[in-house]
């Protein structure tokens, strides 16, 4: 099997590695954070003129129809640098579904925002009891004269702090089957935000609706499933941002014990390091096999699809874990500190654990589906 890049695909590798070396280092991302958005506009428009805003959208919605390799190759270089940017809240899932789901005018207008930059937005499904699960839904939606009114509260909403638009997932009957999903302006009467911090300094927002005013998205009907399969492809590039921070903090590593001095001599040099250093190499290695190979299964539409993306998962919690505490451990008591970026690194992978199932959570879906 070939696993080489494409021409193009080569460009963007290289295209994100460079804006990561001009516009990112853990002291302008530490700034970013800090702000108010927890991300920079300017960052974002770049992410717009230079068409990475575009990739995932077929070519009738303006878009240049990328890939699950494509989007595995953008992802593992933000993942390299760190990057704040939530193009996974705006372009992965809120734009994924409205081109999935979405009326011609609704993908229109919204995409066409989308890819300009001019539009951020959210995905808004996980309720304080649903743990992982997508159809644990208790928000509410009633039709009325005007407008559907939702009631109900949803948990860490990613970029639900400064989304303009949020897509939310409620139900009218007690089956998955009729569960939809509903456009809401962030700004309407009915809609108030609590804004927080996750551990690795991303802005979230608890979101409570109060017969809000929405519009559904398209004419009803597979939303379920459309939120299925855009939640797995968001897994898959959560995954390969996990590896761009894996391969970040192992060679990060390597370097600071080819550089480290104890008894005159690098820590490199002794025998017990290099094992470990080997092991998280390996650790890397092993995750990106792992990865390639969900991709191709995702790409083929592989019966084994949904037993990779699981295996992945449970690959990326165990690995990571290993990868982030040899970092931290052979850097000494400064791997746990802010001055060096290790720490943010490592906290970022905790998240992304977390992120639609943790690795035990996974490892259960894995053994349910069998041989």
């Amino acid at each position: 099997m070939n696993f080489e890049l494409s021409e193009e695909q080569e460009m963007l590798k290289n295209s994100v590695a460079r804006f990561v070396q001009d516009h990112y280092g853990i002291d302008k991302r530490k700034a970013i954070l800090a702000g108010d958005r927890g991300f920079s506009t300017e960052n974002w428009q770049i992410f717009s003129e230079l068409g990475w805003l575009s990739i995932p959208f077929n070519e009738a919605s303006g878009g240049f129809g990328g890939n699950a390799v494509d989007i595995m190759v953008l992802m593992e270089e933000l993942g390299k640098g760190l990057v704040s940017e939530p193009y996974l809240a705006t372009v992965l899932l809120f734009g994924s579904l409205v081109q999935a789901l979405g009326t011609p005018e609704q993908k229109a207008d919204l995409l066409r925002r989308v890819m300009a930059g001019e539009l951020q937005g959210a995905f808004a499904w996980l309720e304080r009891h649903s743990r992982f699960d997508l159809d644990d839904i208790n928000t509410s939606a009633t039709p009325s004269a005007e407008a559907w009114l939702l009631n109900g509260e949803k948990t860490v909403v990613f970029n639900g702090a400064d989304a303009d638009q949020l897509l939310v997932s409620a139900r009218d009957s007690g089956d998955a089957a009729e569960i939809a999903l509903f456009l809401v302006d962030a700004n309407a009467a009915g809609v108030s935000r609590q804004a927080y911090r996750l551990m690795d300094g991303q802005l979230v927002a608890n979101i409570r609706l109060v017969q809000a005013p929405a519009s559904r998205l398209g004419s009803g009907g597979n939303a379920f499933t459309a939120m299925q399969a855009q939640v797995d492809a968001a897994t898959l590039a959560l995954c390969a941002e996990a590896l761009g921070i894996m391969q970040y903090l192992q060679e990060s590593t390597v370097e600071y014990a080819r550089t480290r001095h104890q008894f005159g001599a690098p820590i490199g040099s002794f025998q017990a390091l290099q094992h470990r250093l080997v092991e998280t190499f390996m650790s890397c290695e092993q995750t990106r096999s792992m990865l390639y190979r969900a991709v191709c299964s995702t790409q083929e539409q592989s019966r084994q699809r949904q037993r990779d993306l699981h295996a992945l998962k449970m690959m990326v919690a165990r690995n990571g874990k290993l990868v982030g505490s040899e970092a931290i451990q052979i850097h000494g008591g400064m791997g746990l500190t802010d001055e060096l970026p290790i720490g943010h690194y490592v906290k970022r992978l905790m998240m992304i654990n977390t992120s639609f199932g943790n690795g035990d959570y996974h490892r259960e879906k894995f053994v349910e589906l069998g041989a």
